[in-house]
Order: structure tokens, then C-alpha cells, then sequence
């Protein structure tokens, strides 16, 4: 895939489902910042503070939060994922 907008997934690394956001990103040929939050209170709280939230993963693709994984699921199978990942 073209370089988009950077793409950040925090997460954590025993959460089955921050392990299909990045499965999902990974097959699309995605590159992203992997941002592990278990063990560094600095980053958990920056991701709170940009998601607005304390559950994990949060996805980012540049400025535009995502979400969770089933949010990043569903736009992908409704065609908007590609979009964002171009920047579109």
C-alpha cells in the first residue's frame, strides 16, 4: 500500500483483540507504530488522552482515531479503510 498517514495502534501485547487490529493492519501492508501501553504509564496516559478512552486497542491513522478493532473491522469491510490509509 502507497504511504499514507501514519498509522498507530496502542494496545497491549496479551489483548486478543489488539493482536487482530495488528494482523488485520499487518496483511493490508500497513506499517504502523506499535505503542505497547502494559508496562508505561506515560503512554497509556497519552493514549487516554487522545482516545478519550481506557480500553485498549485504540487505532489512530494520522489524526482521525479510529477507534477499536471492531470499528477499524468495520471500515474495512465497508470499503472506507482503504480511503483513510491513502490519506483520502
Amino acid at each position: 500500500m502507497a504511504a499514507g498517514p501514519g498509522v498507530t495502534v496502542y494496545g497491549k501485547e496479551s489483548c486478543a483483540y489488539c493482536s487482530a487490529a495488528r494482523m488485520l493492519l499487518t496483511r493490508k501492508g500497513v506499517k504502523f507504530e506499535d505503542v505497547v501501553v502494559s508496562a508505561d504509564a506515560d503512554r497509556l496516559a497519552e493514549m487516554q488522552q487522545r482516545s478519550g478512552r481506557r480500553s485498549v486497542p485504540q487505532i489512530f491513522i494520522g489524526e482521525i482515531h479510529v477507534g477499536g478493532f471492531d470499528d477499524l473491522c468495520a471500515l474495512d469491510q465497508g470499503g472506507e479503510l482503504d480511503k483513510l490509509l491513502a490519506g483520502r
